[in-house]
């Protein structure tokens, strides 16, 4: 796996020099930048490539928020806070992760883990599969996929502009997808990278609501640690 481009913006000098350390011990980081200035990080961000991004949420001049929304999803994010009350603004946006200060090594190894395993599957812009529907193969890849939903002795595999049919159950349509899906109710399976916010008992994805199970919102969140 080629080494990922990592900037890191936070306001606290400590924070920043702490994530410095981090990354450079992570074999597929490479640190290309780090600030306590976010108007300076945009600027370097015109000019330079760089995949990852570690964000504090909280800061003065401009929090981490409102430069994701100016910045947008060129890159993936990984934010940071001291306060967890903030940790799902950012699922809106391509954040991967979050990380609750104090950050110990241990959880930011597992935060890099999980971008190791984003990219990878990001990378892979060929895993899909054919089903039969409509008297037709259909090619589906991976990435396309919204969410999976049980009909009866049906699922309806549903894409951002399409969906399909098949004779199939939602067991065997697990056993085919990758890690980035996730059962969220008896009747659904989710695209994790599609999830644009989520609630007590339901998320979105894209413009699509979808609920959440009581006996599988627990691994939900578990799975987006």
């Amino acid at each position: 796996m080629r080494k990922l481009k990592c900037i890191i913006v936070d306001d606290e000098p400590l924070a920043i020099s702490l994530l410095e350390n981090y990354v450079q011990k992570i074999p597929f980081f490479e640190l290309v930048f780090s600030t306590e200035n976010p108007i300076l990080a945009l600027e370097f961000l015109q000019n330079n490539e760089s995949d990852l991004i570690f964000l504090d949420i909280q800061m003065p001049e401009l929090t981490g928020i409102n430069f994701m929304k100016i910045n947008g999803d060129k890159q993936k994010y990984v934010l940071t806070t001291a306060y967890s009350e903030y940790a799902m603004d950012g699922y809106e946006h391509n954040v991967i992760d979050y990380l609750l200060k104090p950050i110990s090594f241990e959880r930011f190894m597992k935060s890099a883990l999980k971008v190791k395993e984003r990219f990878i599957f990001s990378d892979e812009v060929d895993a899909h599969f054919f089903v039969k529907s409509s008297g037709q193969q259909h090619k589906i890849s991976f990435k396309d996929i919204l969410y999976v939903e049980s009909i009866k002795d049906y699922v309806n595999i549903r894409t951002s502009d399409e969906e399909y049919i098949v004779l199939d159950t939602l067991k065997s349509m697990e056993s085919q997808l990758s890690d980035r899906f996730v059962r969220i109710h008896k009747s659904f399976i989710i695209n994790m990278d599609k999830i644009k916010s989520i609630g007590a008992r339901k998320l979105m994805l894209s413009e699509q609501e979808i609920p959440i199970g009581d006996s599988y919102r627990a691994n939900l969140l578990e799975k987006l640690k």
